[in-house]
């Protein structure tokens, strides 16, 4: 994996389960209107946030309490030129333990500092992953998209 991909990481004292169970609870804490299962190896999902970002994630490793991997399959981002700049970039959240902390490491591989959204996208994953779903795995809430009406 190059060095230049998005890497966020965080540690908390709940257990690997309990972290697993929070990343694969998508619509808890990166929105509440997400289309698709979002459990499961093979699942599918969409995300939209208003008409500025839709993606299609497919859930391509999925190892309890330790990994879970995203295939972005399809995407159209609204505020950059090369709209599909996510198309084929994977999302993967790694979870370990040691010494009774869980550590949490959110890589988007594939979203590098030469791509159009890096820094809008950067400044978005760190929302979501280290207040959001953070959030949801300490306190049991966190703070998704709501859904849109």
């Amino acid at each position: 994996m190059s060095k230049q991909n998005l890497v966020i990481s965080f540690q908390v004292e709940q257990t690997p389960q309990e972290v697993f169970d929070a990343i694969t609870n998508v619509r808890g804490w990166w929105s509440e209107g997400v289309q698709g299962e979002t459990k499961e190896l093979g699942d599918e999902f969409t995300y939209r946030h208003k008409d500025l970002h839709y993606s299609r994630h497919r859930l391509t490793e999925v190892v309890p309490g330790k990994k879970v991997v995203w295939l972005t399959t399809e995407s159209q981002l609204n505020f950059v030129d090369h709209k599909d700049e996510w198309t084929g970039t994977e999302v993967l959240f790694q979870v370990t333990e040691e010494q009774g902390q869980t550590t949490v490491e959110f890589t988007h591989v594939g979203l590098v500092p030469k791509l159009e959204c890096f820094k809008a996208c950067t400044g978005g994953w760190e929302y979501y992953i280290t207040d959001s779903l953070r959030n949801l795995i300490v306190s049991g809430k966190g703070e998704p998209d709501p859904v849109e009406v």
